[in-house]
């Protein structure tokens, strides 16, 4: 227990085993080394009521980010929906809807067989990234510990256990989690294989690098900036790095020859399936990409909560500080505009990924999205709980990794009530009044899987516009050319047409996605205007509640045109 405490404690011990007390001079008091940079360390320890208080914040904090990775009771909305639709086919089936869908396989992959033993709910979708996200932490803190001390594990397991972009992921069924746990085991792999360039440790590199590759594609510039990192530290890095990291280089370049068979898919991915659902982005997305790191994924503000702007804030200037601050006394850091060595690899990852990722939307035309930027995100924590070391005085630092704590916990509580999408009302409405063989249409196709999979199977007709396929999938391939060519008048005959007399067409939609302009508004006027027709909405639109917000109205001969009902609150 002592041991345990003591390991908490070194959050105010700011170089733990690693570091030496030094004199105002640089020289070490104690006869012992400097750390890895030759950056002398000043040494404050806390006693008392705030050593308790350390110990009690931090067990509660990672406690809590433990409870909230498997909290949230919002339904799953389009990507999870879907992700799980594609996930459930028979694994030979997988390349092929991959295909039109423009991700890579490895997550559809486990989510197979993990809802081979879990089931399809919810609940059980989602636990896998809960799994992944809570298996992070204990690989994050050895990684951290191998870095730069036990008070860098610990900063950062505290701050991963409460950041908000990774409790939302950890409550996603997507591949994001997979990600940040990939990562953060490809940071101690490469510590443990500059150190002894073993067989077993190069391996680990290779198989991080592939399943990277194969479970985001923004992997491709992360391998490449530590690709040009590594080839620089073969050729001018420190002597004990040299050898190493050239075995590191062939590591890294045989886990990327694994992609080599995914190589055609991605290549018509990249060519016909792309983002069209957004712009692409500016390089002021380099920035946004650590302020959306800061706050719920699922928020309605655009401009974010307080805590998470705190929060962003406290990223810049602690991983700021760990590239060029010095502490040269308990109460000032220099800024050394040379960098400081041991920070200067992980920044120089960082900082080439988001570039490189920028640049090649802005040639490429594809969106950015801070859920992209999750390749970087582990890296990028760890630079922040690297820059807590700066800060000389024990108190201090402290009460800034308590402030990062309390902010992160403030924004990721709110993920347990966000409702991401408005699908359960909608499918609530059409058990109540839709009858069996009515017509249910999503304008656009994006609302289909959320709602698909809350109804009866089998007791509606469902399409989507434009394609007038079923609604448990979205084909993507050359998305936007064909909702720029659809006709809204012919899909309403059709409409129509397939309801005959005897049902009743129930057009689900929502207005402002890119590329269909005012299509869906268009439809439902054409379905509205159609001889002998009324129509009545059931559920209104509400986007300052819901991530996926949509409306439902009714279309049939005899119907009262009438305003939302309650349903639409």
């Amino acid at each position: 227990m002592d041991g345990t405490v003591d390991d908490l404690t070194r959050l105010a011990d700011p170089g733990g085993s690693h570091a030496a007390v030094a004199t105002p001079s640089g020289e070490p008091a104690d006869g012992g080394s400097t750390r890895l940079d030759d950056e002398p360390v000043w040494s404050s320890t806390l006693h008392g009521p705030w050593r308790v208080a350390v110990v009690v914040a931090v067990a509660g904090a990672v406690a809590a980010g433990l409870v909230l990775r498997f909290w949230t009771r919002s339904a799953l909305w389009l990507d999870e929906a879907l992700t799980v639709d594609i996930a459930r086919l028979p694994l030979h089936e997988l390349p092929a809807y991959l295909r039109r869908d423009g991700a890579p396989p490895l997550y559809y992959a486990l989510l197979h067989f993990w809802m081979g033993a879990f089931g399809s709910g919810r609940v059980a979708v989602r636990a896998l990234s809960g799994v992944l996200s809570v298996a992070t932490l204990p690989v994050a803190w050895v990684a951290a510990r191998r870095f730069g001390g036990r008070s860098v594990a610990w900063i950062l397991v505290a701050i991963l256990a409460t950041a908000p972009f990774a409790v939302y992921y950890a409550t996603e069924a997507r591949m994001y989690a997979l990600v940040m746990f990939l990562t953060a085991c490809a940071i101690l792999a490469i510590e443990r294989a500059l150190e002894r360039p073993r067989p077993g440790n190069l391996a680990a590199v290779a198989v991080c690098t592939g399943g990277l590759l194969y479970s985001q594609y923004w992997a491709l510039y992360l391998v490449s900036g530590l690709g040009v990192w590594l080839l620089f530290q073969s050729w001018r890095g420190r002597p004990a790095w040299r050898q190493p990291a050239r075995r590191l280089v062939a590591a890294v370049v045989v886990g990327s020859l694994s992609f080599l068979p995914w190589v055609p898919t991605f290549l018509f991915q990249a060519a016909h399936t792309g983002t069209p659902w957004a712009k692409p982005p500016n390089f002021g997305a380099i920035v946004s990409a650590v302020t959306g790191f800061t706050d719920n994924q699922a928020t309605l503000s655009a401009a974010g909560s307080s805590q998470g702007r705190l929060l962003a804030l406290l990223y810049f200037a602690l991983a700021g500080l760990a590239l060029f601050g010095v502490a040269r006394d308990r109460w000032h850091v220099d800024v050394d505009i040379r960098t400081r060595g041991r920070a200067r690899g992980p920044a120089f990852v960082v900082a080439f990924t988001l570039a490189a990722a920028v640049t090649g939307g802005i040639l490429s035309g594809s969106a950015f999205s801070p859920r992209y930027a999750s390749v970087v995100f582990v890296p990028l924590l760890l630079l922040v709980a690297y820059g807590c070391l700066r800060l000389a005085d024990a108190k201090v630092r402290a009460v800034v990794v308590v402030v990062m704590v309390a902010a992160g916990l403030a924004v990721s509580v709110e993920n347990v009530w966000t409702q991401r999408t408005q699908a359960p009302t909608v499918a609530a409405v059409l058990a109540v009044h839709a009858r069996p063989g009515d017509v249910v249409a999503f304008c656009p196709d994006q609302l289909g899987p959320a709602v698909y999979r809350l109804l009866p199977s089998g007791r509606y007709t469902m399409l989507t516009y434009p394609r007038g396929i079923g609604p448990a999938y979205v084909d993507w391939v050359d998305y936007q050319q064909v909702a720029e060519r659809s006709h809204p008048a012919a899909f309403a005959r059709h409409l129509e047409a397939l309801a005959g007399t005897s049902h009743d067409v129930w057009l689900v939609a929502a207005p402002g996605y890119q590329g269909f302009g005012l299509k869906c508004q268009y439809l439902a006027a054409d379905l509205s205007n159609a001889p002998g027709y009324g129509a009545h909405q059931w559920v209104a639109t509400r986007p300052h509640r819901f991530y996926e917000p949509m409306t439902l109205t009714q279309f049939a001969p005899g119907v009262t045109p009438a305003g939302a009902s309650p349903a639409g609150s």
